[in-house]
Order: structure tokens, then sequence, then C-alpha cells
């Protein structure tokens, strides 16, 4: 039976058949990439933090081409409630030819691999000549599986938001597993193949990528899924559409790169309160905690597509009951992640044992104090999925900028004037995202999310 608050067992199983396959990949990325860490790590400081300073301008490149396939898969999903394959097929272009610029401009960026670039992030450090040596090694054997990234990206999404989810899960899962393969291969040197250290670490992502996006390619042709099209009609485009969707893609491009500034400055704010186990502390729990905030991709992805494709269908008054349905049921899969949280700090000693005790200490207590923040973040992602489904960026952007100067307001005052550790100050600051959840809710009630795109926008 079914409430004003909880929908029936075949909604939230509609619901979880969305959810947990997206999550299932993001689990095996995560753990794929803390296997990758490791055996860079054997390599030494030196070459570790070389990858890892081309990583931090790799991050910018994954925010552009996640926000342009956030903002064309709400049209997508309610294309597909309208059953408007022509307007699949244009939010289809819009992704491969956007991304694609994207990943073009990143891979020549990469293989140029300018020095300067690349010291802004080591300026004070005394290695910062040998660790760039290797950043740019790296850089540039990397720099094609950038291309190969955002297709396979943009046809993965797709495929997500018009419900098909296991495909894209069995086909990351073998490219994860095809990049730890080629990893150890070339990075040491095995099956007799050249030593090539983080040049080999850069190329089993380049082959990684290329198997993955083939893999889809060939699924593609083979299923013909509705947003398919013919190569010859690449730039056969709807240039309202297109316009559309580039300032959606502003607006949330806007909240991402405001979020990925205020992690930046407050991860080197928490940093001021010691030493390196608070710089490896820090990180290792938000490795552990990386592990349980696969349930936000989850939650985001299910609730984006439900609602896209009801809105779609022109199901208005249904979309209010979902609304609802949606927002409750994503509060109570937060609590049950918050117990599966707990449940991961046991990782700890066995990951990062070779850490110090007081570097543990600080891991623990980060995965304890995320762990308890995971209902309330579940309720924000599924309001954010909720008014972007129908269109409604505004929102995201009105809460990020509150949140968001609240949060950085709030890190340089306990910084300057208490003496909290990193553990304390996180604690305190995240409840600024108590403010973005109650304007979220009274936004939610003017129903500026509750239109059918997929009308509106019809050829």
């Amino acid at each position: 039976m079914n409430n004003k608050y909880f929908g029936n067992s075949s909604f939230y199983h509609r619901a979880l058949s969305i959810a947990i396959p997206v999550m299932a990949q993001q689990l095996i990325q995560n753990l794929v990439s803390l296997i990758d860490n490791f055996m860079v790590a054997g390599l030494g400081d030196i070459k570790m933090s070389g990858v890892n300073i081309a990583g931090q301008i790799f991050f910018i490149f994954f925010v552009l081409s996640t926000t342009i396939c956030s903002s064309g898969g709400i049209f997508m999903s309610q294309f597909k409630g309208a059953d408007d394959k022509e307007g699949m097929r244009q939010v289809f272009r819009f992704k491969l030819i956007v991304t694609g610029l994207i990943g073009i401009s990143f891979a020549f960026l990469c293989y140029m691999a300018p020095r300067g670039l690349f010291w802004l992030m080591v300026t004070s450090n005394t290695d910062s000549s040998a660790i760039l040596d290797q950043t740019q090694i790296y850089s540039r054997s990397v720099a094609l599986s950038f291309v190969f990234a955002v297709f396979a990206q943009s046809i993965a999404t797709s495929l997500r938001e018009i419900e098909i989810v296991r495909a894209p899960l069995v086909i990351s899962v073998i490219a994860t597993l095809i990049n730890t393969l080629f990893n150890w291969i070339l990075i040491y040197g095995n099956l007799g193949v050249c030593r090539m250290e983080v040049a080999g670490a850069g190329y089993a992502t380049v082959i990684a990528r290329f198997c993955e996006l083939l893999m889809f390619i060939i699924y593609a042709a083979k299923k013909k899924p509705d947003f398919l099209f013919k190569l010859k009609n690449l730039f056969n485009i709807n240039y309202k559409l297109f316009g559309t969707l580039i300032i959606k893609s502003l607006v949330i491009l806007y909240s991402e790169i405001f979020w990925a500034i205020s992690e930046t400055v407050s991860n080197a704010l928490y940093n001021t309160r010691g030493g390196s186990e608070v710089v490896s502390g820090m990180a290792s729990g938000f490795a552990i905690a990386n592990l349980i905030f696969i349930s936000m991709g989850g939650i985001l992805t299910s609730t984006g597509v439900i609602m896209g494709t009801e809105l779609g269908k022109g199901n208005l008054e249904e979309c209010r009951k979902y609304k609802t349905w949606l927002l409750s049921g994503a509060t109570i899969f937060g609590f049950a992640f918050t117990l599966i949280g707990l449940g991961t700090t046991f990782l700890i000693p066995v990951v990062f044992g070779q850490l110090s005790p007081q570097a543990r200490s600080i891991a623990f207590y980060l995965v304890i104090t995320a762990a308890a923040y995971l209902p309330l973040w579940a309720l924000i992602n599924s309001q954010y999925a909720v008014s972007r489904s129908g269109g409604d960026t505004k929102m995201g952007a009105v809460c990020d900028t509150v949140g968001n100067f609240l949060f950085l307001g709030g890190m340089f005052m306990l910084t300057y004037f208490t003496g909290l550790g990193p553990i304390q100050m996180y604690a305190i600051v995240k409840l600024s995202d108590v403010p973005k959840t109650i304007i979220a809710h009274f936004w939610l009630k003017k129903e500026k999310w509750l239109v059918n795109l997929a009308a509106q926008n019809s050829r």
C-alpha cells in the first residue's frame, strides 16, 4: 500500500533497479582507484605526487564533462517519457559535440603538459622540480584517454537515462579490470613488458578507455537505442534546444565549480591543523568515505530518470506524489547507508595500517562524521534531482551559493579564531547544508519543476 509519504514496493523496486547498478559501477571504480593508487604508490613519493598533481587538473575535466551529461540528462529522460525519438537524438548530439570538444581540448592540453600550469600546485614544495618531471610524463601518456572517455560517458549516461542500466555496469566492470591488469603489466614491467612506471599508468588508462568506448559502440550498434542516429547526421542540430541545454549546463557548472573551489580551500585549511598525519589522515578518510558516497549517485540518477520520464509523459499529478515518495525514500536510504558507513571503518586499519595511529584516528572519525550526515545529504540530492528533472536548475544554484558562503565563512572563522582540529571543523561547517535543504523544501513547493520540457521543446 502507498500513502502520502511513501510509495508501494513496486515504485521503490523501480527506483532501486536504476540506483543499484549505478552505485555498483561507482563502487567498483572507487575500489579500482584505490588499487591503482597503491600500485603507483609503490614507485615512491615523488612519482605518486606527480600523478596526483596531474589528477588535480583532470578533476576539472571530470566536472565539465559530467555537467554537460547531467544537463543533457534532464531532457533525455523527458523525451523518453514522451516517446520523442528525435528529441532524444538531439540531446545525444549535444552530448557528443560538447563533450567531444572538451575531451579534445584536454587531450591537447595534457599532451602539451605546460610545466607552468602544474607548477601552480607545488610552488612551495622543495621537491617541485622532480615532481613536475613525473607529472609531465604521466600527463602526456594519459592524454588520449580524454577523447575516448567523453564519448563513452555520453553513451553510458544516455543509456541510464532511458532506464538501460545493466549494460553500462557490465562494460564499466570490464573496463576497470582491463585498467587494473595493464597497470600491473606496464607500471612494473610484468609478463616481459618494459617497465614504464608512471607512463605505464597513463597508457593503461588509454587502453582501458579505448576498450570501454569500443564496447559501448558495439552494444549501441547491436541494440539500437532510440537516441542513436547515423554519424552523417551529427550536425543536424535543433539550435533552440541546443541553446537551452547550454544555458542549463552553465547554471549547473556554476554550482559544481563553486563546490570544487570550496572543497579545495577547505582541504588547505584542514591541513593547517597539524603535520603529515592530518594530510594523510583526511585523505585516507575521504578515500573510505567515497565508498559510501556512491549512494548519492544512485539517488540523483534514479530520481532524475523517474521524474523526468513521468514529466515527459505529461503525468503531472502523478509527479506531485512521486516527488514526496522519492524524497522520503531517499532519506530512509541515507539512514541505511549511515549504518553501512559505520561498518566501513573496519577497513581503515586494514587498508591504511602503515599510517601513524594519529592519522588512522583522524580517518576513523572523519568516516563516522560523514556517515552521520548521509540522511541529510541524501535528501538534498533528491531535492536537487527533482528540481532539475523539470529543468529548474536555478534552485540548486541558489542553495549552493548560500551553503557555500556559509561553509567557507565558517571554515575561515574556525581556522583563525579557534583551535579546533580538522574533524571538529568538518563536523561544524557541514551544518551549512541544513539551510540548503530548507530553501529547497520551500522552493519545490512553488512547483517550478513541474514542467513538461518535451512538449515545450519538440519540433
